[in-house]
């Protein structure tokens, strides 16, 4: 069975989100969807959506699990986005959680160090 993924972030400001999504992964979007609505693909079969619905922004959370962790949060941090919060957990996996400006968050997960 084949699944495809598609993340929402629902955004407010929606100019302001692709510019800090941009950063966030660090490229422009996969898809421009339209003029309202953008789609980064981060997997072969999961996408992040990020799309202008006013009355749904700021409620998101969602996390990414990667297998270079700490390479992605320090390109992350080389552009100019700081994590808001560090976790680990008992078996050693990490997640590194950042907010968007509306309060959308999205967490980046690993193995141990």
């Amino acid at each position: 069975m084949s699944v495809d993924l598609f993340a929402g972030i629902a955004v407010r400001d929606y100019s302001g989100a692709l510019a800090w999504y941009e950063r966030l992964f660090g490229t422009p979007p996969t898809y421009v969807v339209s003029d309202t609505e953008a789609l980064w693909e981060v997997t072969p079969h999961g996408s992040v959506v990020v799309e202008l619905r006013p009355d749904r922004a700021g409620r998101a959370f969602h996390t990414l699990f990667v297998d270079d962790l700490d390479e992605r949060v320090e390109a992350i941090s080389a552009r100019g986005i700081e994590p808001v919060d560090r976790e680990t957990y008992g078996n050693g996996v990490r997640k590194i959680i950042y907010h968007d400006p509306e309060g959308n968050e999205l967490g980046i997960g690993g193995g141990p160090a």
